[in-house]
């Protein structure tokens, strides 16, 4: 594995976000659009704040995340309302979002037709990506209703995923997150490194984060 080990937190969102920065500029000079995936939750948030000022030409860069809630993007419980508020701001206010959610679709329905929109969008340019401490990325939760369609190599680029507990969920599929030529993963806590070394021996139903492991680099903090 390739593991960058930071002495804390604070570290890590700079350096991460100057890869970002970085990474994004370099898509820039060879296509005429860079597509970066994002994770929501908490871990990317202060992330956010430093790329939003950052020097690029936003107008170019395509912003989805990896995974939603099958909720409207303005529900308080979407992951669109972190962007709105920490990435999609100052400089990076020029992006342009791809929402995954359509008004009265089911996440089987919307899934599919957004999928088809979404090949446009692959290769990916950058994935950044979180894990819990139970192995899942994106929302490829273990065992979960959903996780073998979206973990097939033929997959589509969205996938509707149940998991025991959640939301109903869609998530980009392991076809279209390993797409990217680039891709960060962030970690913190020992918790995290722990399951982190226990995935590479697991199953992917069991510990689907092996899957796009190959060719990430992993920013892990305590």
């Amino acid at each position: 594995m390739n593991v960058k080990e930071y002495a804390d937190r604070e570290m890590l969102v700079m350096d991460v976000a100057n890869h970002l920065v970085s990474d994004l500029n370099t898509a820039l000079l060879g296509r005429d659009t860079a597509t970066l995936a994002v994770p929501g939750g908490t871990t990317p948030g202060p992330i956010f704040d430093i790329l939003c000022a950052a020097d690029l030409d936003w107008s170019r860069v395509r912003v989805m995340l990896t995974d939603e809630r099958w909720v409207p993007v303005d529900h308080a419980r979407s992951n669109a309302g972190l962007l709105r508020a920490r990435l999609f701001v100052n400089r990076a206010a020029a992006a342009t979002f791809v929402p995954f959610h359509i008004e009265g679709a089911t996440p089987q329905d919307g899934a599919k037709t957004v999928s088809a929109a979404l090949e446009d969008d692959l290769p990916l340019s950058i994935a950044v990506l979180g894990m819990g401490a139970d192995m899942h990325t994106a929302s490829l939760f273990p065992k979960a209703e959903g996780l073998s369609a979206a973990l097939a190599p033929d997959a589509p680029a969205l996938c509707p995923i149940l998991a025991q507990g959640q939301e109903p969920r869609v998530t980009l599929s392991a076809r279209a997150l390993n797409s990217a030529p680039t891709k960060h993963l962030i970690i913190f806590g020992e918790t995290k490194r722990a399951a982190l070394d226990a995935a590479l021996g697991a199953l992917p139903e069991e510990a689907p984060v092996s899957t796009i492991l190959k060719g990430a680099v992993i920013h892990w903090a305590a």
